[in-house]
């Protein structure tokens, strides 16, 4: 078995347009907000890229039969989730797959569920699509005096949906940033009462890859019950390949397909290029041997954060993280907000995180575990001691 040694895989990204690290030109800045990994992606989508640039011409691209063919492979050995050819639609990303889904589902002026904190481009498509965001909360439960969790607030969403305007809600499974891995039992709740006041779920899946628990992710679609769903997925984030532009549409509700084909078709994002289609062939046809050692390393990353916390910043409570890596951090402590909190690491510390403002909820900050351990902890170091001074 190949061995990938992930604090040696992660190149100087500077100077190389990265939206992570060159948008702040300080050469000792340590990004540690947008949900980007550090790591070079697997082996066998750079062999599959390679061969694509060595052939030099970059036209209009026909996906082809292996594309379906390695995208419903994966899901069915790795997920139990089988699916056909016909119900999947390709597109330039989820963002725009959610966003081309609730043109198409949803009429502008109706209300579109969101469970907050949650990931912040949910509240832009629902804008964009001139639709209503209706927030129904989580509910933080305390696991002990340092981790907290969440669950769904079932009977507040039952009031929210039984409103007459009310159809659709975005599901973020797992969860962004609460680092939930939804389990099977709270799916079928989810999917029972959807289906009693025919709301549509449109699940953004895009984290399905990244368990780091014990927990295993559980498709929505597989949920015995599910009736009115879109899932929305890439290998993007489990591979590290946002920048190759490439997602899916999945449902097996023909009229569904036909309406977001058409809005994918008017918000001009029916089109993908040719390292997209190579990247996610490669991945999920020779990826699975890189993606779990890769998800082994995040674990190891999220017990040393785990350790410091409790050593160094014990007054603040911290999400378990069931899924992503990505750290959710109570901050109510500090007396500030998470926007105070961001600004002054970033311009004193040299550390940058997200304030949970953007998530719905600025009592809190969102730190990115996906880099080589030691770069994580000078990070965390500088953290503490800008938090430190605010205690």
């Amino acid at each position: 078995m190949t061995f990938y040694d992930f604090d040696n895989l992660a190149p100087d990204r500077r100077g190389t347009a990265s939206y992570k690290w060159d948008s702040d030109t300080r050469d000792d800045m340590i990004p540690l907000w947008v949900a980007d990994m550090d790591f070079r992606t697997a082996p066998a989508i750079i062999e599959a890229l390679r061969r694509r640039v060595d052939h030099g011409v970059f036209g209009y691209v026909r996906v082809p039969d292996a594309y379906y063919d390695a995208l419903i492979r994966w899901f069915a050995t790795r997920h139990g989730w089988h699916f056909h050819r016909s119900d999947v639609i390709y597109t330039s990303g989820v963002v725009p797959a959610i966003s081309a889904t609730i043109k198409a589902l949803c009429t502008p002026g109706s209300g579109v569920v969101v469970q907050t904190p949650v990931y912040n481009c949910f509240f832009s498509s629902i804008r964009n699509n001139g639709c209503r965001i209706i927030q129904n909360p989580l509910i933080r439960e305390q696991l002990d005096n340092r981790r907290f969790t969440y669950r769904m607030d079932l009977e507040g969403l039952e009031k929210l949906i039984a409103q007459p305007k009310v159809k659709t809600l975005l599901l973020c499974n797992p969860h962004n940033p609460a680092g939930r891995c939804w389990t099977f039992d709270e799916l079928r709740e989810l999917a029972d009462l959807c289906n009693r006041y025919t709301v549509t779920v449109i699940s953004d899946e895009i984290h399905c890859e990244l368990t780091l628990g014990q927990r295993a992710f559980v498709p929505f679609a597989t949920v015995p019950g599910a009736q009115n769903y879109v899932v929305c997925n890439s290998p993007s984030k489990a591979f590290n390949t946002a920048g190759l532009q490439i997602a899916n549409i999945i449902t097996p509700d023909a009229a569904a397909r036909e309406a977001i084909d058409r809005a994918i078709n008017i918000n001009e994002v029916c089109d993908v290029n040719p390292f997209g289609v190579e990247g996610l062939i490669a991945a999920y046809n020779k990826g699975a041997g890189w993606l779990g050692q890769l998800c082994d390393y995040l674990r190891g990353n999220y017990f040393a954060f785990s350790t410091f916390m409790d050593k160094n910043l014990p007054g603040l409570p911290y999400a378990e993280l069931e899924a992503t890596y990505l750290a959710w951090i109570d901050i109510r402590a500090t007396g500030r907000t998470g926007q105070e909190i961001e600004h002054t690491l970033k311009e004193h510390y040299g550390v940058w995180i997200n304030a949970g403002a953007m998530y719905g909820c600025d009592d809190y900050i969102r730190i990115n575990l996906a880099c080589p351990k030691a770069r994580l902890m000078e990070g965390l170091r500088r953290m503490a001691e800008g938090i430190k001074t605010m205690l």
